[in-house]
């Protein structure tokens, strides 16, 4: 399983307008490249009328398929710029189209490398940013006595308590960060004096705003 790693929150739509042509971006996420190649397939379809649909997209755990698409613009002025600020802002898994409608005036290479880049920072925004990170679920089985003396501790915690089940003991399933693992062991055996059943259940990403 990778790291922590950044990726966008939601689909979002977000457009500007630069001398007279409308630049429209549309970011979504995607586990792998079927997903993407769906996704810009669905945007070229909603905009057929557009003069262009340029894309870009990275992919994978170590940013293994990353590709870029100029859709009829100048090579290099329109996928690679929307590249450019996904690596820019290390987002994985994510995709981006920006459709142009044509106003009339010709931007220039630097011009429309401009605002290609602008068009995806706006739609980043208008998604986003999320930081998925590694957890485990771990399950601590105890005795109802340690109720109250756990469930106290892990609240005031960072760990997240998900739920507590009532069975013939007390059950805590609480998401504890991956490289905590070890320490949340040792923190339950500590309180309890022993007397707790710790197991992982599974392991997870959580998802967290960026601040």
């Amino acid at each position: 399983m990778r790291d922590n790693y950044l990726t966008i929150k939601e689909f979002a739509i977000d457009e500007l307008v630069i001398s007279k042509s409308r630049f429209i971006a549309h970011a979504a996420r995607a586990e792998n490249e079927t997903e993407a190649l769906s996704f810009i397939q669905q945007i070229k379809q909603e905009h057929r009328s557009a003069t262009h649909n340029c894309s870009a997209y990275i992919i994978g755990e170590h940013n293994q398929i990353q590709k870029a698409n100029d859709d009829g613009e100048p090579s290099g002025t329109a996928g690679v710029p929307i590249l450019d600020v996904l690596k820019k802002q290390q987002l994985q898994d994510t995709v981006i189209v920006i459709t142009r409608y044509f106003g009339g005036i010709k931007l220039g290479a630097g011009g429309l490398v401009r605002a290609y880049g602008k068009a995806t920072t706006l739609g980043i925004a208008a998604a986003g940013v999320v930081e998925r990170r590694q957890h485990v679920k771990m399950k601590v089985v105890a005795d109802y006595t340690l109720l109250g003396k756990l469930e106290n501790n892990i609240r005031n915690s960072s760990y997240l308590l998900e739920e507590i089940l009532y069975t013939e003991g007390v059950e805590f399933h609480v998401f504890v960060p991956a490289e905590e693992e070890q320490t949340f062991i040792n923190w339950m055996t500590e309180l309890s004096n022993g007397q707790t059943k710790i197991s992982c259940l599974e392991r997870l990403f959580l998802q967290f705003d960026r601040t």
